[in-house]
């Protein structure tokens, strides 16, 4: 009789929201199943298939979905999820600007939108955005209940000027 093969893993280090992290992952497993196996549920899962944005993080800066994301890529990279953007005990001011234009309602997508809004502000070096841009910026993130315009006006609010 066959013994099961065991499945292989790759080990990788990576920095998780600034602490670093060594892991021996398989190498098929998505980045958003390997941070929420690391308890970061933030990252969620939504569609599985890169269309809805509920998975976005951070890797190197660069907002992208982890489910399309394979965890031995992070290697070497610097990830960071919606409970790294808080500075000690005070919210980032995208989150801060969510909660104060109410652009939270059952929170599902919340914490994606906000690490696309986050990475849509760096690139643009939180330049003045107009409503289109900011729309074009985040249209990776799907949202049922908002209806974007309180997302609009919080990133509007996170802009110099």
């Amino acid at each position: 009789m066959m013994q099961p093969q065991s499945c292989p893993t790759v080990a990788i280090q990576c920095e998780i929201n600034g602490k670093p992290y060594s892991y021996a992952v398989p190498p098929t497993m998505s980045l958003l199943h390997f941070l929420r196996g690391q308890g970061l549920i933030s990252v969620k899962e939504g569609c599985s298939v890169g269309e809805c944005g509920a998975c976005t993080v951070r890797v190197d800066g660069t907002a992208i979905d982890s489910c399309l994301y394979l965890a031995v890529w992070a290697d070497g990279k610097s990830i960071r999820t919606v409970e790294g953007e808080r500075q000690g005990n005070e919210l980032s001011d995208v989150q801060q600007a969510f909660i104060d234009e109410g652009a939270v309602q059952c929170g599902f997508c919340t914490p994606g939108l906000v690490m696309a809004s986050a990475a849509l502000l760096d690139k643009t070096d939180r330049r003045p955005l107009s409503e289109a841009e900011i729309r074009r910026g985040l249209s990776g993130n799907l949202c049922r209940c908002t209806g974007y315009q309180n997302v609009v006006r919080a990133v509007k609010k996170c802009c110099k000027g």
